[in-house]
């Protein structure tokens, strides 16, 4: 069984409080922290169990999905949730793109059904390509 991704559309959108309050809960449940995830500027990753490897590493840990995301996007403080992937050990044990992404967005209270949307636009202009 491959992994599953999915490219949310529209865009799944979290406003700045909302934001501050899934960034803080991944922060607490960090996997330095002996938490589940590990969430970077635009990737979030939900893993089945802390790490328990050798010096803080991931060890007998699995990932199970990772949730794309775009940070500062439509405004400053807000973060849109754009893509998310659930490992072929994530589905072999039951999840699916819907609880990943409910999984993270639940300490907004919010689902990614319940989850305000938004689209993303591409820029007029190429910001690598000389004028």
């Amino acid at each position: 069984m491959p992994e599953q991704t999915t490219v949310i559309r529209p865009s799944a959108l979290l406003k700045d409080s909302d934001a501050h309050r899934v960034l803080m809960a991944l922060e607490e449940r960090d996997v330095s922290r002996g938490g589940v995830w590990s969430a970077s500027a635009g990737l979030w990753q939900r893993y089945d169990n802390p790490w328990d490897g050798e010096s803080g590493s991931r060890g007998t840990s699995q990932l199970l999905g990772t949730i794309g995301v775009v940070y500062g996007t439509p405004s400053k403080y807000d973060i849109t949730i754009y893509r998310a992937t659930v490992t072929e050990h994530g589905l072999e044990v039951g999840w699916t793109v819907d609880r990943l992404c409910d999984d993270a967005l639940q300490y907004a209270d919010l689902t990614l059904t319940s989850c305000p949307r938004t689209t993303l636009t591409q820029p007029s202009v190429d910001p690598f390509r000389k004028p």
